[in-house]
């Protein structure tokens, strides 16, 4: 199994530079397409509800303090994605790479995973908050838009 590093790795050899905020949104929308698609995680590291939407810590760890991030930035094997994993994050880069990392942002907020999370916090607007985010939760949620998406 790949590592969130692993596949923040891919992603940026992929779809080249971007903001550190929209690597992590676009790990948490492979990550949610992956557990739903495959019925199995992508990596095993979790994403916990923080002010701006999900975030793996173990991959903030690899990039704290960075805004833009390059191919090689992130320490992680790129190759070590099976072909099922990265079939995942390339339909995600096709379809949400062209999006900015604030709209990214926006599309964790509106409902779902990061919502319960947040909700079983207590967490207000803007304060910070490292709950769990639960694969079950995050399985029915893109369960739910595959199946809105037809």
């Amino acid at each position: 199994m790949a590592t969130v590093q692993d596949v923040a790795a891919y992603i940026l050899a992929k779809a080249g530079p971007m903001t550190a905020m929209k690597l992590q949104k676009l790990c948490y929308f492979a990550y949610g397409y992956h557990l739903a698609w495959e019925e199995r995680q992508l990596f095993p590291e979790r994403f916990e509800a923080w002010a701006n939407g999900p975030v793996a810590p173990a991959l903030h760890a690899k990039h704290r303090g960075r805004f833009q991030l390059k191919r090689g930035d992130v320490e992680g094997d790129a190759t070590a994605l099976d072909d099922d994993e990265r079939e995942s994050v390339d339909i995600v880069l096709e379809s949400m790479g062209v999006f900015s990392a604030h709209e990214l942002s926006s599309m964790t907020h509106r409902e779902g995973p990061w919502v319960h999370a947040r909700e079983r916090a207590g967490a207000q607007h803007l304060e910070r908050s490292n709950e769990e985010l639960l694969d079950l939760e995050i399985s029915d949620f893109f369960n739910a838009l595959i199946d809105r998406e037809g």
